[in-house]
C-alpha cells in the first residue's frame, strides 16, 4: 500500500494507483455506514476535470478554511488545520516541488507523508477524487479550486484502507499521524462521582483553558459535541470543531464578555444559542463593535461566549506545537522538549502481558529504564499499535453502546481499528538493585489515572536526576499487543529495555 512505484496509464500517461483504485473497493469497508447510501453514484474525477484551472494551495489566508462533505471525517479536517499553521509540518506532510496540473511533468499523482507508528511513511496515489454530481462529495477547500485537502484525504484513506473507515474517529489520534507529536484531551464539565471522572478524565479549568488560548497561532485547538442539548442540537452528536479565536470584550463593553470563534467543518453555521447572527446576546455590546465582530466570521462560523462554551461543548484536544525544527512544545510551559527517545515493546500472552496493578502478575509486564541525567520536564506517551475489528462497523457500535454510556469519547473510535485499555506508571528507584515486587506495590511517581481504550496515553512531569522505572501494561491479563514508548524532555534523558540493561548490568534482586 505504501511506497508504491508508480505506474503509468500508457494512453494517457497519467498514473492509476492499483493499490487504491477509482473504485467500490476504495471508498467503502463493509457498507454498514450511511456512505453507504451513494454506492453506485459516485464518480471519479481527477481536478482538471473538476475545474479549469486547480491549484494545491491558495496564497490567501481566506481560501484555506476546510469544508467536510458526506464523509463522517471531522475529526480528520480538524486535524488538517495544524498544517496551516506551520511550515515545517506542511512541508513535512505534503513535500514540496510536486508538479502542478500546468506543468509538462504532471502524471496524475499525488504523494505526501503519514506519521505511523514511530516512523513517516511516503504514500502516492493517483489524483482521481470522488464526486457527485462532477463537484467533490468529500472534504474540500472553501475555495473549491484548491486541491491539497481533497487529496490529502485520499491518501489518509489509502493508508486506513477506505475512505468509509475515516468515518468516526479522535482527533487526537489524526494530530498524531499529521504531526508525529503528542495530543492533549480534557474534558470540560465535572462529571460528579468518582469512577466517572476517572473514564473521563482531567476536567479542564478555565484558567488552563485561557492559557492555551494564548498558543492558538501554534497549534490546533478543537472542541468537541458528544450529547446534544439546546445550544448544539443542530449540530448533532460526536462532532469536532476547531477554536479559532478568543476575544475579551470588557473594555469596550464594560462587562466580562469573553468570546469565542468557532469553525464547523460541516461548512454551514447552525449554533441557535443567543451569540448567533441575530441573537440577543449582541445587543449587550455598541452595535459598531458587534457589526465588526459579525464581519469577521466565514461560513461556518460562529462566535459562542466563554460560559456558554463550557456548558453546550464537551471535550477539547489541542495538539502540542511543533517548533520550526519540527521540536515538540510543551503544552504546559512553552519549554522545546528537544530531547526524545523511542523504544518499541510488546505484551506476550504468558510472558508479558501481566494485565493492571490489581492482578499479581503486573510485574511481569514489559519494563524500561529511564535515566533523567538533569532535572527536567519530561512527557512520556505508549502508543499501541491498531489490530482489525472482525466485527462489522455497525456491530461495533452497538457493541460501544453501552461503553459510550461511561466514556463517550469512545463511540468515536470506530474506524476499523480495535485497542486495548492501556495505562502507564513511573516508579522511582534509588539503586539498580531493588526488590521489584516491593516497588511496584508503593505509589508511583506518576501514572495514568485509569487504563484507556484510547490509541495513545501519555503523562507528563517534573522528574528530577535519577533512575525511574516504566511500565506499560493493559488492563486485562494476557490481552497482547504491541507499542511504542515515547519520551520527550527538555533535558537530557536515556531510555533502555529492562531485560538489555540487567544483561549488561546483574542486578539479582530485580526479580519478575
Amino acid at each position: 500500500m505504501l511506497g508504491d512505484r508508480v505506474q503509468s496509464d500508457a494512453k494517457r500517461d497519467l498514473y492509476n494507483d492499483p493499490t487504491f483504485p477509482a473504485s467500490d473497493s476504495s471508498l467503502f469497508f463493509n457498507y454498514s455506514t450511511p456512505l453507504a447510501q451513494f454506492r453506485g453514484e459516485i464518480s471519479w474525477l481527477r481536478p482538471q476535470e473538476i475545474c479549469s484551472v486547480p491549484r494545491l494551495f491558495s496564497d490567501n489566508p481566506q481560501e484555506v478554511q476546510v469544508k467536510q462533505g458526506v464523509l463522517g471525517d471531522c475529526w480528520f479536517l480538524c486535524a488538517c488545520a495544524a498544517l496551516q499553521k506551520s511550515k515545517y509540518l506542511l512541508s513535512k506532510v505534503i513535500p514540496p516541488g510536486q508538479p502542478s496540473w500546468t506543468d509538462e511533468k504532471y502524471r496524475g499523482c499525488f504523494t505526501c507523508r503519514i506519521w505511523q507508528f514511530g516512523h513517516w511513511m511516503e504514500v502516492t496515489v493517483d489524483d482521481r477524487l470522488p464526486c457527485l454530481g462532477g463537484k467533490l462529495c468529500f472534504s474540500q477547500c472553501q475555495t473549491e479550486d484548491v486541491f491539497w485537502l481533497p487529496l490529502l484525504e485520499k491518501v489518509y484513506a489509502k493508508v486506513h484502507g477506505s475512505y468509509e473507515q475515516l468515518w468516526a474517529g479522535q482527533v487526537a489520534d489524526a494530530l498524531v499521524d499529521l504531526t508525529g507529536g503528542l495530543a492533549e484531551r480534557w474534558a470540560l464539565k465535572d462529571p460528579g462521582r468518582k469512577m466517572e471522572k476517572e473514564r473521563t478524565g482531567t476536567v479542564l479549568e478555565k484558567t488552563v483553558f485561557r492559557r492555551l488560548m494564548n498558543l492558538k497561532e501554534q497549534c490546533v485547538i478543537s472542541c468537541s459535541v458528544l450529547s446534544s442539548r439546546q445550544g448544539t442540537s443542530e449540530l448533532g452528536e460526536f462532532h469536532a470543531f476547531i477554536v479559532i479565536d478568543m476575544l475579551n470584550l470588557s473594555k469596550v463593553s464594560g462587562k466580562d464578555i469573553i468570546l469565542l470563534r468557532i469553525q464547523n467543518p460541516w461548512g454551514r453555521r447552525c449554533w441557535k444559542g443567543p451569540w448567533r447572527e441575530g441573537g440577543q446576546g449582541w445587543s449587550q455590546l455598541d452595535p459598531v463593535v458587534a457589526s465588526e465582530l459579525l464581519s469577521q466570521i466565514q461560513e461556518g462560523e460562529f462566535w459562542v461566549e466563554e460560559e456558554e462554551f463550557f456548558k453546550e461543548f464537551d471535550e477539547i484536544t489541542t495538539g502540542f506545537p511543533i517548533t520550526e525544527e519540527g521540536q515538540l512544545q510543551s503544552l504546559y510551559t512553552e519549554k522545546v522538549l528537544s530531547h526524545t527517545q523511542n523504544l518499541f515493546g510488546s505484551w506476550v500472552k504468558g510472558q508479558s502481558a501481566g494485565g493492571c496493578r490489581n492482578n499479581s502478575s503486573f510485574p511481569s509486564n514489559p519494563k524500561f529504564w529511564l535515566k533523567v541525567c538533569e532535572q527536567s520536564e519530561v512527557c512520556i506517551a505508549l502508543l499501541q499499535k491498531h489490530r482489525k475489528y472482525s466485527a462489522d462497523w455497525a456491530g461495533r457500535v452497538r457493541t460501544l453502546t453501552h461503553v459510550a454510556k461511561d466514556s463517550p469519547s469512545l463511540a468515536e473510535g470506530i474506524q476499523g481499528k480495535n485497542y486495548q485499555a492501556v495505562g502507564l506508571h513511573v516508579w522511582k528507584v534509588e539503586k539498580r538493585r531493588f526488590n521489584l515486587p516491593k516497588t511496584l506495590s508503593t505509589p508511583p511517581v506518576v501514572g495514568t489515572v485509569c487504563h484507556s481504550y484510547d490509541r495513545e496515553v501519555h503523562v507528563r512531569c517534573d522528574l528530577s536526576p535519577g533512575y525511574y522505572l516504566v511500565v506499560p501494561s493493559t488492563f486485562l491479563k494476557n490481552a497482547e499487543g504491541h507499542f511504542l514508548l515515547r519520551v520527550f524532555s527538555t533535558g537530557r534523558i536515556s531510555l533502555r529495555n529492562r531485560r538489555e540493561l540487567r544483561e549488561s548490568h546483574p542486578s539479582p534482586a530485580l526479580s519478575r
